[in-house]
């Protein structure tokens, strides 16, 4: 049986997070619903400098509209009917990354403004691994409080704030190694970034 996942980005700096997540999980042929926000989609494009339609408009590597509607099933933020919208549509969890304050605070508080927050309380209501990867710096006290009150809800913070041990030549170690962890707590066995080995 296909394992599936939900992939949230929202509209924080560091899409290439989320980017990357889907990269991994698409090529080791997972099904992926995936949300954008359309915050994020502008910032994808100051980034990354990629375009975006309805479904994927560029074809840089396995990011191919190919992809649309086989493992790769995107879901507009404001289609509050899509599948993921429903604890009857089963997943093994969701990851936003990067999740910007905005979606922290809607997310925190069961306000389902989109897509992003809906599959976000949909996962938690049926006890499914929920990452967020807050992607702010520094913080307030409501992003704390915020942050606090999902963590007590049951989903598990991951700041985009990757280690050095590994001694990263590049930003995409530094990429690869929030994504690593993202992974791992999804269950998924990886070498995507390098271990801690004393």
């Amino acid at each position: 049986m296909m394992s599936s996942y939900v992939v949230g980005i929202s509209g924080a700096s560091g899409a290439i997070y989320g980017v990357k997540l889907l990269e991994y999980l698409l090529k080791e042929n997972h099904q992926v619903y995936l949300i954008l926000s359309q915050s994020a989609r502008m910032i994808i494009r100051g980034e990354l400098g990629w375009e975006w339609g309805n479904h994927f408009s560029e074809t840089r590597g396995i990011l191919n509209k190919t992809y649309a509607g086989h493992r790769l099933i995107y879901c507009d933020e404001a289609d509050m009917t899509a599948s993921v919208a429903s604890g009857s549509v089963p997943t093994q969890g969701m990851v936003v990354a990067p999740c910007s304050m905005k979606t922290l605070a809607g997310i925190a508080h069961g306000f389902s403004s989109n897509l992003i927050g809906r599959a976000a309380d949909v996962t938690l209501k049926e006890r499914r691994p929920l990452i967020l990867i807050p992607r702010e710096t520094p913080l307030h006290r409501v992003h704390l409080k915020n942050m606090l009150a999902v963590s007590e809800m049951g989903a598990t913070l991951l700041p985009a704030m990757p280690g050095f041990y590994h001694q990263p030549q590049s930003i995409d170690d530094l990429v690869r190694f929030i994504v690593a962890r993202a992974l791992d707590l999804l269950g998924l066995e990886n070498d995507f970034s390098r271990r801690w080995t004393p």
